[in-house]
């Protein structure tokens, strides 16, 4: 078995990590055992790009139970827990290609040894993996019947290239399930972002301005959380609608212009680029600090940053310290990474469960039906969303109410008014 971790003797760590994690991911665990005793995914090979968690690890456990051949590669250099991945290897015999700190070459490497496995269903965590399979490797494409993506920023470039009429496969938008982007999205994204800050700075969330761009699910998650520690909470936005919603849930909205003037904290988690650029660098406060929780390193323009700066240096392991021209200086967490999963362990494995079951019922959706589905991207089936949340609430012991009868014939119906 081919595989590339840092060293096969974290394995024990990592074994152990694994085992806490899927204590908090009953839904994944109860498919999990239904695809063991329905062999739902027999045959079936699968390459997945995901960050290489001890979560992701349960995944992986939870598609082989179900008869799959899986492959696991990292879709992003920083994000890997190398104990995590050498579990995989050592115990559970899956070939995993991922180390914390790999450069841009092995990454894709990695990307390339993963799609040797020859897939029939790709899962992506910012479309990489399909992207490259779309572009240097298009001899595996006629075996792919489908892929599943996870993030925002996957969904916007496959959403893209199904517009422009090349993607070659149809494509299920995990990250559109409800039971995804609003609780891992929101809440997932929202305290480990702010426990990859404290991690890497260990400052004083109270009485700090802290700006976040962009006001979706997961800025939200950032912007509740950070007010939680008792910071005065900046958005920025380009959209009137996001903008009104963060006004009236109690927000400060500016223009990064005027933030940046004003800010201790910035974090960007919009999906696209240069969102924090040269112009605002230069309007800072000495001593401010940046992060990035979207998922490429592009919303901060670092290599603007670089160019401004007379020197640099790591200044606290996930800290660097860029020291402009005029003797100001910045600090940079997790080299624009995702902050979360480079300064800390990324989601809660109790918000995973139910990306992950997304995850692995889309699969086994794509498998049944990939006949009938067309060369588009898709949203979850509503069905699969709703099962898993009432195998969520079923897991928190929670009991929830049923129509009845004569409440689904009102509803059903136009003809009983006022």
């Amino acid at each position: 078995m081919e595989y590339h971790v840092k060293d096969l003797n974290l394995a024990d760590k990592g074994r152990l990590r694994v085992e806490w994690a899927m204590r908090d991911m009953p839904v994944l665990k109860s498919i999990a055992a239904r695809f063991a005793q329905e062999q739902t995914l027999k045959g079936l090979r699968l390459a997945a790009c995901l960050h290489v968690t001890t979560e992701t690890a349960a995944l992986a456990l939870t598609l082989k139970a179900g008869g799959a051949e899986v492959c696991v590669c990292a879709s992003n250099p920083l994000s890997t827990q190398d104990d995590a991945a050498a579990y995989l290897v050592k115990y559970e015999n899956i070939p995993t290609f991922a180390i914390k700190g790999e450069d841009g070459d092995t990454y894709y490497r990695h990307i390339h040894q993963a799609l040797d496995l020859k897939p029939h269903v790709t899962m992506d965590d910012g479309a990489d993996l399909v992207f490259t399979a779309h572009t240097k490797r298009q001899d595996l494409l006629g075996d792919i019947l489908g892929g599943t993506e996870e993030t925002t920023t996957g969904v916007i470039r496959l959403k893209a290239m199904a517009k422009d009429g090349v993607l070659r496969y149809p494509m299920i938008a995990v990250n559109d399930a409800q039971t995804k982007h609003l609780f891992d999205n929101r809440y997932g994204t929202g305290q480990s972002t702010i426990d990859g800050v404290l991690r890497a700075t260990n400052r004083l969330m109270a009485g700090c301005v802290f700006v976040v761009s962009g006001y979706g699910m997961c800025g939200r998650g950032v912007a509740m959380r950070a007010r939680g520690g008792g910071a005065r909470v900046i958005i920025t936005e380009v959209d009137p609608l996001k903008a009104l919603e963060a006004v009236m849930d109690g927000y400060e909205v500016l223009p990064m212009g005027a933030a940046a003037k004003i800010g201790d904290i910035f974090c960007t988690v919009t999906g696209d680029i240069r969102i924090i650029r040269e112009e605002h660098f230069l309007g800072m406060k000495d001593g401010a600090i940046l992060c990035n929780s979207g998922h490429f390193n592009v919303e901060l323009d670092v290599e603007a940053l670089a160019r401004m700066s007379a020197s640099t240096r790591q200044i606290r392991e996930s800290v660097q310290e860029f020291k402009l021209k005029d003797g100001k200086c910045l600090y940079l967490l997790g080299e624009g990474r995702l902050v979360n999963l480079a300064a800390a362990e990324g989601h809660p494995a109790c918000v995973m469960d139910m990306s992950f079951a997304n995850q692995a019922l889309a699969t086994e959706f794509i498998y049944k039906n990939h006949a009938r589905l067309e060369r588009q991207v898709y949203t979850v089936p509503l069905e699969i969303d709703r099962e898993i949340a009432r195998l969520k609430l079923q897991a928190m012991g929670v009991i929830i109410d049923h129509l009845t009868p004569e409440q689904e014939k009102y509803l059903a119906s136009y003809d009983l008014g006022t």
